[in-house]
Formats: structure tokens, sequence, C-alpha cells
């Protein structure tokens, strides 16, 4: 139902209320005129009668004043034309609404006998009473009854006659009442349907007219709710209407701006979106999506081409394509997971659909929501195969470069005391003598030919090696205290800087020993004049042994550092620059890293770090514990 036909009813009800109480008002108020006006025609009457019965009784005592012949014949014809029944009849005669009409004496001692005149035979009880009350009151008394079941008026009416009061009781029919009152009801009624049926119509009118204004800014509000925000209501009223409208204009102006800016937000979403998807589709790297229940939500083109499955296949379901062997690796990926942190393995081995293995790098990541927190990990796996075969080409060829530059070098170094002792050889053929200057030279040379090929059979030859746990400050006292002996000879001192606590790692400690040696006697040989020679063991924060050795040498020049532990690189007069290439190859054998910082005329400081084992030791001890 509209607003318009909803306003014309409430005019309409409204104007059919008013009216409804006009008319109500107007039979009351019309009914107690009628009665009022039907209780003046009674007293009126009563008057009357009682001046009549004056009347009466004056021409009574008139006539009886008169001599007794005449007086006979005139009181019985006066009697007659003057009496109370007789004026009473015609009063009822000449008005239809009367129906009786008594007079009651008041102060008569019995009831029976308290009817002066009227029709009626007996005087009711409640009639006289009603009387006797009305004698004692100025204005009449009026009640309503039933009189032979018919509604009526009955009046008392006190007057007074020859100071002698009585009541005249006066019955007067409610059907005038009700005739005039239903004529002037029907009128009433007439009046008041036009008037209703002009309400109507004038409501509908002028609720046309309030409604215009709403619908001409909901035509416009239909517009915005089609997404058209370019209409504009345009209403230039100071009312309610008004003021609704220009806040319409207002909040279309607003949406205006926002819906143009959530398009261009909306449409470089969509940009951004279809440009990850290509990314992420079209990238070589295998991604899959997981929940925190590990059930995969989404995978790439790469995924199912590295290992096997399709999206149909493996989304929606969990994925356990780790295999037996590497286990441990979850524990690892928790870990990670609980310290915040991305979780990448370098290079593991996953299985395939068809359960082949495939060698992968992988990182896992976890994805955060708005606030904070973890709703799905994405994880990134890389096939290495091809990587690992380029690696093992690489290796292969570095090998072949290192074994050239190993052979050329030991030519060449090998080559120069050669032809020392077959120079003299070829003397001593010659001579045919011995010459034990010549021959101490030749096994001087023969020694250092000895040399070179020893050290480079330890660099060449694989070793039989088992890693144990050691403290690394016993490993370097040992070291130090064989070298102590050389080192007085030389005016040189060493100065410890030891931890307090074991600073354990996992190695093979005749190997270390060697490298220590050969750091201790390369800074030895570093001070001709002597010096100090300060060494550190310590641990880093993340538990990893570190050992450095400082001298107060010559020091090392930067071009000098970048080509340390190159094969036959030395500058020294008898050296074969193994050394550093086997002590390089000790460290990295026990995953450790080894660093040269030098500046010449300052000294050289060697830094080794070796991985730390007692995290290591202390989850065995617990395992023997439990």
């Amino acid at each position: 139902m509209s607003i318009k036909i909803k306003l014309s009813l409430m005019m309409t009800i409204f104007a059919v209320v008013l009216l409804s109480l006009n008319l109500v008002l107007s039979y009351f108020s019309t009914r107690d005129s009628l009665q009022r006006a039907s209780e003046s025609n009674a007293v009126l009457v009563a008057k009357q009668i009682a001046l009549a019965i004056g009347q009466s009784r004056a021409v009574y005592e008139y006539i009886g004043g008169q001599n007794p012949q005449a007086r006979s014949t005139t009181l019985s014809t006066a009697l007659q034309m003057t009496s109370t029944e007789r004026i009473v009849r015609e009063t009822m005669e000449a008005n239809d609404s009367l129906i009786d009409i008594s007079g009651i004496d008041p102060y008569a001692p019995r009831r029976e006998s308290a009817r002066l005149f009227g029709e009626s035979d007996e005087l009711e009880e409640t009639t006289f009473f009603r009387a006797v009350a009305a004698a004692d009151q100025v204005e009449p008394l009026r009640y309503e009854i039933q009189w032979n079941g018919e509604r009526v008026l009955e009046s008392y009416i006190p007057v007074k006659f020859s100071d002698r009061p009585y009541v005249i009781r006066v019955v007067s029919s409610y059907r005038s009442i009700t005739a005039v009152l239903s004529e002037f009801m029907l009128d009433q009624l007439s009046v008041s349907v036009l008037l209703l049926l002009m309400v109507v119509f004038i409501s509908y009118l002028m609720a046309g007219e309030l409604i215009r204004p709403l619908q001409h800014i909901l035509s416009r509000v239909n517009h915005f709710s089609a997404g058209v925000f370019d209409a504009r209501i345009g209403m230039k009223r100071n009312d309610e209407v008004g003021k609704l409208a220009q806040k319409m204009d207002q909040m279309a102006d607003n949406m205006n701006h926002y819906m143009t800016e959530l398009r261009q937000r909306n449409e470089e979403n969509r940009l951004m979106r279809e440009h990850l998807e290509s990314i992420i589709n079209q990238t070589a790297d295998a991604i899959h999506v997981t929940d925190l229940d590990g059930t995969i939500s989404r995978i790439n083109k790469a995924f199912e081409s590295l290992y096997g499955w399709t999206s149909d296949e493996i989304v929606g379901s969990r994925l356990d394509f780790i295999p037996p062997t590497s286990s441990d690796e979850r524990s690892g990926w928790y870990k990670a997971i609980e310290r915040d942190r991305p979780f990448v393995l370098t290079e593991t081995v996953r299985l395939r659909k068809d359960g082949s293995q495939v060698h992968v790098s992988i990182s896992e990541s976890p994805v955060y929501d708005e606030d904070g927190l973890i709703v799905a990990f994405i994880s990134i796996s890389r096939d290495m195969t091809e990587h690992n075969k380029m690696e093992e080409l690489l290796r292969r060829s570095e090998k072949l470069t290192t074994v050239g530059q190993l052979a050329a070098g030991v030519a060449h170094e090998i080559r120069n005391p050669l032809t020392t002792l077959r120079g003299f050889l070829q003397m001593q053929q010659r001579s045919k003598s011995i010459n034990q200057l010549h021959t101490d030279i030749m096994l001087s040379e023969l020694d250092r030919i000895n040399l070179i090929v020893s050290e480079f059979l330890i660099l060449a030859k694989p070793q039989a090696v088992q890693f144990e746990i050691r403290d690394i400050r016993f490993t370097i006292g040992d070291v130090i205290s064989l070298l102590d002996s050389e080192a007085h000879l030389h005016n040189i001192e060493f100065e410890s800087h030891f931890y307090s606590t074991p600073v354990l790692v996992h190695c093979e400690e005749n190997q270390l020993k060697q490298v220590f040696i050969n750091v201790l006697k390369n800074a030895m040989e570093a001070m001709p004049h002597g010096g100090k020679i300060s060494l550190f063991v310590g641990e880093e924060d993340n538990g990893n042994a570190v050992i450095r050795v400082e001298d107060e040498g010559e020091g090392i020049s930067k071009d000098r550092l970048e080509k340390l532990g190159e094969p036959f690189y030395t500058n020294k007069e008898k050296g074969t620059g193994l050394g550093l290439m086997v002590t390089q190859r000790i460290i990295e054998g026990h995953q450790g890293k080894i660093r040269f910082d030098s500046e010449l005329g300052k000294g050289t400081r060697v830094t080794i770090l070796l991985p730390g084992a007692k995290r290591e030791l202390q989850t065995e001890e617990s395992g023997a514990a439990g």
C-alpha cells in the first residue's frame, strides 16, 4: 500500500471519528433539548390546568352568591363548562403526546384519597411518593418510565392555589421525541456522509500533493540502487523533505566517489590477481598451499608436472610425499613454524605419484591473515635433478682443472730439482769422481722432491677418518706444547685466551692438529724477529666453536690474500703452497669455515669456525639417561 493511500485513509479515519463524535454529541444534545421542551410543555399544561381549576372555583363561588333558583341552574351549567375532567380531556385531545394528566394532593392523610382528578382509578405508591417529593421542590421532577410497555416521560409539577399546594402529574409519550430525534439524526447523517465524501476526495488530493516530493526522491533512489549515481534530486526546500533530498544528494556524491575508487581498486586487484595467477602458473617451481590441518587447497601446473598429481586428484586431500628415510624433516618443519620463521630445505627427496623419488629443494612458509594469525602454509618445490647434474659436471670440471693445475705445478716443482740432479750427475759422470758438495745438494733436491710428493699424496689420497667429540681447547693446547720450544728459539711468545667451559666439536683430532700446526708455523715464519701470537678459543651465540690466531708479522697484501690456498702459491723460499690447501680441505671436511684478515705491517688474523657439538652431546646423554 502506497503512502498516498495510507495518508488518505488516515485523514478519512480521522474525519469519520470527528463526524461520528459530532453525531453522538448532536444526538444527546438534541435529545436533552427535546426532553426539556417536553418538560416545558408539561409545565405549561399543568399551569393551564391549574389556572382553569382556579377559574372554575371562582365561577363556582360567584354563582353561589346569587339567589337559590338562579344559582342551581347556572351552577350546573358552569360546573359542566369548567369541570377539571373536561379541561384535562380537552387538553389531552389538543395534544396527542399527552397520555395522562392527574392531580395529586401530597398532604392527603391516605394514599387512596390523594388523587384529585385524572383518569387513573388507583394511585400507585411510587407515584404518590414522587408527588410528595415534588411538592417540596421549586422545579418540576422528570422521570423516564415504562407505561403499558411504552417509553414515556413522567413530570411532576408543584402548583399552589388558595395557599394550598398540590402536584399535577403529566405523562407524555416519547414517540414525538423519538420521531423528531430520528428525523434530525437522519439529516445529520446525510450531511456527515456528504462531508465525508468531500474529506476523502480532498485528503486524496492533499496526500498526492504531500507525497509528490517523496515520489521524486524515490525515483532518484531507484537510480542510486541501480548503481547510477550521476542523477541528483536537486530539490530546494527548507522543510524536512528538502533536507532529506540534500542529504540524499550528498550521499550520492560520496557513493559515486567511493564506487569510482572501489572500481579502480577492484580493477587493480583483478589485474594483480591475474598477474599473480600467471606468475604462479607459469613459474617453473612447484607450489602447493595447505591449511592448518595439512589439507591441500591449491596447486599450480608445475606441481602437477613435477609430482604427477592433478588438481582434481589432490585438492581437498592430505598429501604425504615425504619418504620414510626423511621422516625427521617433519620435526624440523614444526619447530620452524613454532619459531615463526620459514622452513627451508636446501635439498631433500620427495615421492612422486608413481612412487619414484625426485631430488627437490623445498621452502615452506606460513601465510598470515590481517590479525597476524597463521591461516595456511605455502610450499615451493624446485626440481634439483638437472641442477645436480650440472653441479656434478661442474665439480668434475673443477676437479680436472685442479688436477691439471696440480699436475702442472708438480711437474714444474719436480722438474727444477731433477734438472739440478741431472746436471750434477752429468758432471760427476764426466769427471768420474764424486764431489761431496754436489752429493749434499743432490740429496737436498731429492728431499725436496720427496716433500712435494708426500704433501701431494696427503692431498690426493682418500683417508679413512673417524670423527669424535673433542674439547678443542685441549687439541690446541697439545699443538702449543709441541711448538713452544721452537717458538722460544725464535723469541716468539704464545698468549692464550680460552673459554673456562668446554668448547666441544665433532672432529678428527689429528687432522685438526695438522691444521693448527700449519697455521701456527705460518704465523711463526711471518715473525723472523720474534713477537707475540695471540690465540682465542670460544663459542658464538649459536654454539659454533671459534678459533682465532693473530700474529704481529709482516702481513699479507690484498692481492696475495685472494690467492691463498691455491696449489704451489707461496712466498716461502722452500715452501710448496700445498699446506694451506690441505688446511682448507680439512676445514671443509669438518663443515667449517676459515677466513684470513691481514694488513701489511700490522700482522695477520686467521679465524676458524667449526660446528659445535654441545647440543648433540646433551641429546646423547639425555637419550642414554632415558
